[in-house]
């Protein structure tokens, strides 16, 4: 039995994976185009309009705007929304705390609950059920690139005449039905985090079809204007939320990969589904026969410790990366970060909400326990490499099942 890699042994990895971020000269001749035009910022260039339109097209949508980061997209969405002080927002309790950060932000309760056993997605009926008549709208996360269950959260936005929001931080080019997500609602938000899918570091953008939401949202991300007016007439609250034209063109350049990368994402996504549900122990994040691609932020799955002698996540992390299989960490829950547990989230609310009970942050919340301490997390740039990769994390795995006692 070949001993494993964190105890001496030969690492079950043959050849490195990709290295992220990938570039090449359309990177480099865009940044210079950028550098020789002068014209470095958005308002001035075209490298940044140019990247809206094409990424909001690649996705279906009508309008893009881009903004400095992903959690400013999602803060310029709901403020462009008209949400404030007495609001609420539906949010999931397993996400990054940008998702429920970004609604304090504009003075409303982000009210957590609970996501799905397998899909780790906002569940659809806990979301109705917390419902009230100061909610005003639904975040639906996509979890490492997974779709939530648009339908369900379509519908029931729409019977409640509330507004469906994509966070789509991690889904760059993930489909639902053969269209690609961002737009089943009022838009989505998504980032240009250096771990992301699509990257110039930092950067984020909004999509949406609804042209008054569009012209809100623009008008908050650019000091509060309003196109075709003075430049120094401020009609609405905003902010400098602009993302420069060295960004744009690198993010545009990006743009051109994504296809075939969200593409091979995929493809050796399910691969590993195939591989991995063969070892006793390990369930792969669930995959809806409604999604049509996954964009794959990360590839989850669960691992039943019982089934590997007992040892903890931790020991089990630790011996995959030894074998050259590169993780990051699953999502806290949110209701057990310390802005939550030590009351500082109040100070972002007024009036009654600040001093009311906030019965839901005492939920037991047993899916997002799972998705946060039973799940390994294993990068996107993994799955850009090719069928024997797959298969040598497989082996990976199987090999830590084959010697799971010598972990204790």
């Amino acid at each position: 039995m070949p001993k494993l890699a964190i105890h001496g042994g030969a690492s079950a990895k043959s050849k490195a994976f990709p290295i992220w971020p990938i570039y090449d000269d359309l990177e480099r001749e865009a940044i210079n185009e950028v550098l020789e035009s002068r014209d470095w910022w958005r308002d001035d260039g075209s490298k940044t309009l140019a990247f809206e339109r094409a990424f909001a097209a690649f996705h279906g949508a009508k309008h893009g705007i881009a903004v400095t980061n992903g959690t400013a997209a999602i803060e310029v969405a709901l403020a462009a929304m008209g949400l404030g002080a007495g609001d609420e927002v539906i949010v999931p309790n397993a996400t990054f705390v940008a998702t429920a950060s970004a609604v304090l932000f504009t003075g409303a309760l982000p009210v957590l609950v609970d996501v799905s056993a397998d899909s780790y997605c906002i569940d659809p009926e806990l979301a109705e059920a917390a419902i009230t008549e100061r909610t005003k709208a639904i975040i639906a996360v996509h979890l490492g690139g997974r779709p939530a269950d648009l339908d369900q959260l379509k519908e029931v936005a729409e019977r409640h005449g509330i507004a469906l929001l994509e966070d789509a931080a991690h889904a760059h080019g993930s489909e639902w039905r053969g269209r690609r997500i961002g737009s089943f609602g009022l838009g989505g938000t998504f980032s240009f985090q250096a771990s992301k899918t699509m990257t110039a570091g930092e950067g984020g953008m909004i999509i949406s079809n609804d042209d008054e939401f569009e012209r809100m949202a623009r008008s908050t991300h650019d000091c509060g204007r309003m196109p075709g007016e003075w430049f120094y007439s401020h009609f609405i609250y905003g902010s400098n939320y602009r993302l420069s034209e060295w960004q744009g063109a690198v993010l545009l350049a990006q743009l051109t990969r994504l296809d075939e990368q969200t593409a091979r994402r995929h493809m050796n996504g399910r691969l590993l589904d195939r591989l991995l549900s063969e070892i006793p122990g390990i369930s792969p994040q669930s995959q809806d026969a409604r999604i049509t691609r996954n964009g794959h932020y990360a590839y989850i799955f669960h691992v039943d410790s019982g089934a590997f002698a007992g040892v903890s996540i931790a020991q089990f992390v630790a011996a995959l990366e030894a074998e050259g299989i590169p993780t990051q960490a699953p999502y806290p829950p949110i209701h057990q970060l310390d802005v939550f547990r030590s009351g500082a989230y109040r100070r972002r609310l007024s009036g009654a909400q600040a001093e009311a009970a906030h019965d839901f942050l005492d939920a037991p919340f047993p899916n997002s326990w799972r998705e946060s301490d039973e799940t390994v997390w294993i990068t996107q740039n993994a799955l850009l490499g090719d069928e024997q990769d797959m298969h040598e994390i497989a082996a990976a795995i199987r090999k830590i099942a084959e010697n799971a006692r010598d972990l204790l």
